[in-house]
């Protein structure tokens, strides 16, 4: 009973502690933290093209005396940092990609970057506050790179490309930086995350054990018609026409299918193209979606009742159509041990209250191939201003209050130094 009690004396002492002689730092880097995150909004760059956002990550990492590897999973950069002192191996990673949406907002740094898309011309914005998540983690690195002689072990520091999906045809992200080895020599033991959230106030933490983000697909449907003049349609065989059944058909099997008390799933249609004209039937019609799920039974059956469903729709007003389903993001998955352990420390950074346990998100992130490989923790960053409305992510309009990335510097911080201590 002696040793527990002590055992406990000291895990506390830790986490009161673990922040000594660092609150100054994290101080005096918020101003490089805003400065950083300004010029990488305003450059943004997609997903597997991140060229000037990792030479910039890899020049600030180098300047630090880390060990700097680049060309990762093609644009990723990660940087090593030996401590003084034997131990553990963490690591810490930051999302680096941009999206292909037009940026609405009113502020000085707005991103006017153009590009075609998919064959559509769009603007390239920061949409989803990658551009924190990249400051954040170049600020901890700054941070602890002075502080060596504190660092009981090895810490990772991994700026990821292409988290939104590599384009058509190509690997990219978190599953590609795995299969090369990001994990490996040293090999990590543990994996640290986060997300800013425009939704939730500045100043707070949210988190959740087990899993916390679906499994995310993507599937593409193609059905085919015959074409006539749109005056005729009793000529045609009218792909539109199937393709509006199908869509009100798949959303069936959540609202009629799926047990929806034992998990939340969702089918999202998000592109429809067919046609040229108002009076011609088109002959093709292509839809594209997503599935979200957080049960992996779940997700097989959604995945087989879209395959059956989707051509015997098309079938019963003549037309034919095929599915194909991606391997998609598997469930963003926290260990329930690690997620226990560190969870003082996130109360420590944030304060107790601040730090809120929620229910999982049907959102997804490709952090969850770091996590098969080995425990990890993602949590979700307040970034929403206390006194305005929230925003959409992934939408023109999306708007962070730049305060809130402090928070994730000193975050970051606690939770390396506890769990490379402990």
């Amino acid at each position: 009973m002696k040793k527990y009690l002590l055992s406990i004396f000291l895990l506390s002492f830790c986490f009161l502690t673990a922040q000594e002689g660092f609150e100054k730092d994290i101080d005096a880097i918020e101003a490089k933290l805003i400065e950083w995150r300004r010029d990488f909004h305003e450059h943004p760059e997609l997903s597997n093209r991140e060229f000037k956002t990792a030479e910039k990550i890899a020049k600030h990492l180098k300047s630090l005396g880390l060990e700097v590897q680049t060309g990762v999973a093609h644009t990723g950069v990660v940087g090593i940092l030996k401590g003084d002192l034997p131990g553990k191996v963490l690591a810490l990673r930051a999302d680096i990609d941009a999206l292909p949406v037009t940026e609405r907002t009113d502020i000085p740094f707005k991103s006017t970057v153009r590009t075609t898309f998919n064959d559509v011309e769009t603007g390239v914005m920061h949409a989803c506050g990658h551009d924190t998540h990249i400051s954040i983690l170049m600020g901890v690195a700054e941070i602890f790179s002075k502080h060596k002689d504190k660092i009981r072990g090895t810490i990772k520091f991994i700026f990821q490309p292409a988290e939104e999906g590599a384009p058509k045809g190509e690997e990219g992200g978190a599953e590609l930086m795995v299969k090369e080895g990001v994990l490996k020599n040293p090999d990590v033991d543990a994996i640290f995350g986060l997300h800013i959230s425009a939704g939730q106030d500045v100043g707070t933490i949210n988190y959740k054990s087990g899993g916390i983000m679906a499994a995310s697909q993507s599937f593409e449907i193609t059905v085919k018609g015959k074409q006539s003049h749109g005056s005729r349609p009793w000529t045609s065989i009218d792909p539109i026409m199937a393709s509006v059944k199908i869509i009100d058909g798949l959303q069936t099997i959540i609202s009629r299918e799926s047990e929806l008390t034992k998990e939340g799933a969702v089918i999202t249609i998000g592109k429809f193209t067919s046609g040229v004209r108002s009076n011609i039937i088109p002959e093709k019609a292509t839809l594209v979606g997503t599935i979200r799920t957080l049960d992996y039974d779940m997700q097989a059956f959604i995945n087989k009742r879209m395959k059956e469903m989707v051509p015997a729709i098309a079938k019963a007003y003549r037309a034919e159509a095929t599915i194909e389903i991606a391997k998609g993001y598997p469930i963003t998955y926290n260990d329930p041990d690690l997620t226990a352990q560190m969870l003082p420390s996130l109360q420590k950074a944030a304060g107790a209250s601040n730090v809120n346990e929620i229910r999982a998100i049907t959102g997804a992130e490709d952090f969850s191939f770091f996590q098969k490989e080995v425990p990890g923790l993602y949590f979700f960053l307040g970034g929403k201003p206390v006194d305005q409305e929230a925003t959409s992510h992934h939408t023109p309009d999306f708007y962070i209050d730049e305060s809130g990335m402090k928070l994730g510097v000193k975050a970051f911080i606690q939770l390396s130094i506890d769990y490379l201590n402990n």
